[in-house]
This record gives C-alpha cells, sequence and structure tokens, in this order.
C-alpha cells in the first residue's frame, strides 16, 4: 500500500524540482525527504528518482505516479468535502489567502456576509503576492485564496488546483498627463517588488511596447504609487481595483492588457461547504 504522505512529497519534488526545497516547504530535514522517498519507491517496487551528481529527477515511473498521487490527493479532497457537507453548520477555521488591492476593496463586504451567515467559521486572512499562493494551498497553510493574473503574466497550469472567474480589470497608464505606453519610453518608472507579478507584468508590457523601464523607485502599496505619481516621481501601471480616490494630478490612460482575479482552491475541494459559501460571499454563482 502506497503511504499518502510519501505521495504528497512526490508531488511536491515534481512542482518544486529539489529536494532541499520540498524540505523546506514541510520543514523537514532533505536526509527526512530522501529517506521518505526511499521508501516510497520500495513500496512502489520500481524505481521513481533517477540522480544524477547532487541532484535528483523524476523517472517515467515516477511522472506517472505524481499523476496519480493528484487523483488520491483530489480524491481525499472530495472524501472531507463530503463529510463536511454532512454536518450541521459551518464551523472551525477558514484560511484564507489575498493580494493587497482584494484586502481593501473586494474581501471587506465578503468576510461581512460570510460571518453573518455563518458565524461559527473562524475566519483568518493572509496578505500574499499570488505567486506565493500555489504552494500555501497545495500544503494545506491556507483552503482559499483570492489570486490574479494578467494577459502578459498567466498562471502556469497546476494540476493541484482549481480556479473560479471573479472579475476583469482594466488596467492603466498613471502619469501627470494622458500618456500611451509607448510614450513612457524616457520617463521614470515607479515599480512593484522583484518577484512579484505586478513587477513582472510592467517589464513585459513595456518590452512589449518596444523598450525596458527605467525604475527609479519600488513601491508595492498602490495608493503609495499614485502619490508617488502625483508628486512627479515617475509613471506606473495600476489596475482598475486600485485606481480609486486617485490624486489630483494623476491622469489614468487605459490599456488594451486586462487583469483576472479568481478564486482558488485545491483540486477536489469545489464542493467543500465552506469554500462555497466564500464564494457566494464574493458573488460568485455556480
Amino acid at each position: 500500500m502506497l503511504d499518502v504522505r510519501r505521495l504528497r512529497l512526490l508531488r511536491d519534488l515534481a512542482q518544486h524540482g529539489t529536494i532541499a526545497a520540498v524540505a523546506a516547504a514541510h520543514t523537514y530535514t532533505p536526509s527526512a525527504v530522501s529517506q521518505q522517498l526511499a521508501a516510497l519507491e520500495r513500496e512502489a517496487g520500481v524505481a521513481l528518482l533517477e540522480r544524477t551528481g547532487r541532484r535528483v529527477a523524476l523517472t517515467p515511473a515516477g511522472r506517472t505516479l505524481v499523476a496519480h498521487a493528484e487523483e488520491v490527493l483530489a480524491a481525499l479532497e472530495r472524501a472531507t468535502a463530503a463529510l463536511a457537507a454532512g454536518r450541521d453548520g459551518l464551523s472551525g477555521p477558514l484560511r484564507i489567502g489575498a493580494f493587497p488591492t482584494a484586502m481593501r476593496t473586494l474581501l471587506p463586504s465578503a468576510l461581512v456576509a460570510l460571518g453573518e451567515a455563518h458565524p461559527a467559521l473562524e475566519l483568518s486572512v493572509q496578505e500574499l503576492d499570488p505567486a506565493a499562493v500555489p504552494h500555501l494551498l497545495r500544503d494545506g497553510t491556507l483552503d482559499v485564496a483570492l489570486v490574479h493574473d494578467y494577459d502578459l503574466v498567466p498562471i502556469e497550469p497546476d494540476p493541484a488546483l482549481r480556479t473560479l472567474p471573479l472579475r476583469d480589470e482594466t488596467i492603466f497608464v498613471a502619469a501627470q498627463r494622458p500618456r500611451t505606453l509607448a510614450e513612457c519610453h524616457d520617463e521614470p518608472w515607479i515599480l512593484a517588488s522583484r518577484g512579484t507579478l505586478c513587477h513582472t507584468m510592467t517589464v513585459r508590457a513595456c518590452e512589449a511596447a518596444g523598450f525596458s523601464p527605467r525604475v527609479r523607485h519600488h513601491a508595492d502599496d498602490f495608493v503609495t504609487v499614485l502619490t508617488f505619481v502625483a508628486a512627479g516621481q515617475g509613471v506606473a501601471l495600476v489596475p482598475e481595483l486600485a485606481a480609486v480616490d486617485v490624486p489630483a494630478g494623476v491622469v489614468l490612460t487605459p490599456l488594451a492588457t486586462r487583469r483576472r482575479t479568481r478564486l482558488a482552491f485545491r483540486a477536489g475541494a469545489a464542493r467543500h461547504p465552506a469554500v462555497t459559501a466564500f464564494a457566494q460571499a464574493l458573488g460568485i454563482r455556480g
């Protein structure tokens, strides 16, 4: 019989690429992860990993088992959802991840509605960049999350996760006068921190317009970004959700590129009553 915890480690190795990364994700030592994977190989009766120097890669049998592991883990999520649906009322923790603009705009009213409808739910929220969300959903740190992606930075498919669409937004050039993106090639830029989706989107949008942005400032809070634009510190790209209470002197020019917000959760959890209740509180139907 294959051990589910070891299957999860193999799945995460396929996702993260190294035993050290898997160990860090599970707060194990690399030696402990290696021992568990070796035990899984003995259970499977075939080689699942091939070692080249200090690195490991999945064998064809290993990749096959990862695909089945995704099905097994999704089935366990469905079983958990079915048991939860059989209880009277919703209770217990619901751990939510969300990006900053969603925290300010989409989440407050949803939390109020959810709390009024299901007072025994223990709601907790963590502010995150969407790039950090998939791992935290996979390892169970989060139950649901609001994530976004852009036309120029699409979400990579993840067999462990599912999403439901929530809204699409326009992206604007924020400047002190109407400017197309191409007209901003010589301007100083205000970008989000490296590694965030917003940073990557801005860089790719500028490159698609034929230039690389000349970065003067880094700021992740769009209120700060717009304040800096008003102060003549540069130009920026700002999504529609963040384009509220725009300071005097800032002009927003829409672009064709879009940002999409989705509700994300683990595969198999779509019918969990807490996930369904949160989706309804956000206005997602069906």
